[in-house]
């Protein structure tokens, strides 16, 4: 008998669709950026970069006291663990895991990292003029540094996000596993002795994504 239970709270949903939503904004309105809309497209294209910094800050710290899923000591297993999952993944078997499963755990670790390069890097980029807040901060030659960092690891993300999407098509495929709709509704039907993980308060994640916000106001206003 399989349970209807909830796995993933609100914030950590939030959280995943909103980077999803950012992420696209941010690219259309750098690619977009040319002519009579350039100050107003890199100016959104800025606020959207402090928007996806504040999120990653608050994910990182959702990832120590949030909700029991969501926690980096909850998903984050050995390598080793990882591999071996990946080893069977054309067997096809029911969706038994609460959270991320040991590949998808490091997934997950990978794209948070390599949006946080993209994100800081941004706060330092630098073209014919000053582009980043914080580019002033840094040699010329660091900043240019930090500006094709910025270019070539968005290529990196893009290429996560593109093995991201292919890895969840394939487990519906392969091992008729649906990880889309708990991400979307937050719950999954699992078997009736799984025990319910314990969920953090919405009223917490309020706190620190305005704690985030606060700590990115003032790098950006005040470094």
């Amino acid at each position: 008998m399989r349970l209807l239970m909830t796995v993933w709270d609100a914030p950590t949903r939030l959280f995943h669709w909103a980077i999803v939503l950012l992420i696209a904004f941010s690219y259309v309105t750098i690619k977009s950026a040319s002519g009579a809309n350039i100050g107003l497209l890199t100016n959104l294209h800025k606020l959207s970069g402090y928007t996806i910094l504040t999120l990653l800050v608050f994910r990182l710290a959702w990832g120590f006291v949030g909700s029991e899923t969501s926690r980096f000591g909850q998903f984050l297993r050995s390598p080793l663990e990882g591999l071996q999952h990946l080893r069977h993944f054309g067997r096809r078997e029911p969706d038994d895991q609460v959270g991320h499963n040991a590949a998808g755990g490091w997934m997950v670790l990978v794209l948070l990292i390599t949006l946080g390069v993209q994100a800081v890097s941004g706060l330092f980029t630098f073209d014919d003029v000053p582009e980043g807040p914080l580019s002033g901060t840094v040699s010329e030659k660091t900043a240019y540094w930090l500006t094709s960092v910025h270019r070539v690891n968005f290529n990196i993300v893009a290429g996560l996000i593109v093995l991201h999407v292919v890895a969840v098509a394939a487990y519906a495929v392969v091992k008729r596993q649906n990880l889309l709709l708990p991400m979307i509704t937050g719950c999954k039907r699992l078997p009736s002795g799984t025990r319910q993980p314990r969920m953090a308060s919405p009223l917490l994640a309020l706190l620190l994504v305005l704690l985030s916000g606060g700590l990115v106001w003032v790098v950006v206003t005040w470094l």
